[in-house]
């Protein structure tokens, strides 16, 4: 997954408020994922998990809406070479994340498949990776925090009652 920041500074100066927009959309969206990131990495296995990968679906979102925008002002994504880097260690198999297998599995695909598309220069190939992930992370969000309050790590939601 491509899990560094990719970096519109190589592009052109800019001299369309449309352009202006896409580029300052996508250093938003990129600082939105690198933060999203920094929390994995530097997490504590706790019951925070799930919020964590709610902030990591919502990061890809924004960054599949910026790329979008910065391929319709006429930008391409810049390749990156690594297209193999790995998640934090929590959201890697094997790290004894929680959650059902099938929504990981779905999850390990989508990374595959950012790692694939970020060396290229499409756009909308990026866009569709960070919409795949979105969702995969977002399912995993829903499920893991359902196992938590399940299992006593949460506190369980409290039920409304009508007045």
């Amino acid at each position: 997954m491509v899990f560094v920041g990719a970096s519109c500074d190589h592009l052109p100066p800019m001299t369309d408020a449309t352009e202006n927009a896409a580029q300052a959309a996508f250093r938003d969206a990129q600082e939105r994922w690198r933060d999203a990131l920094a929390a994995h990495r530097l997490a504590p296995p706790d019951a925070g998990f799930c919020g964590r990968l709610s902030a990591l679906a919502e990061a890809a979102r924004v960054e599949a809406d910026a790329c979008r925008v910065a391929d319709a002002a006429g930008f391409e994504w810049p390749p990156h070479r690594a297209s193999s880097s790995a998640p934090p260690y929590e959201l890697q198999p094997g790290s004894g994340r929680r959650g059902p297998e099938e929504l990981w599995r779905r999850f390990d695909g989508a990374v595959t498949e950012i790692n694939r598309v970020a060396t290229g220069t499409d756009l909308v190939e990026v866009a569709r990776a960070y919409e795949a992930l979105a969702e995969a992370a977002g399912d995993l969000a829903v499920a893991v925090e359902r196992e938590d309050r399940a299992d006593g790590l949460l506190p369980r939601a409290r039920a409304r009652r009508s007045a």
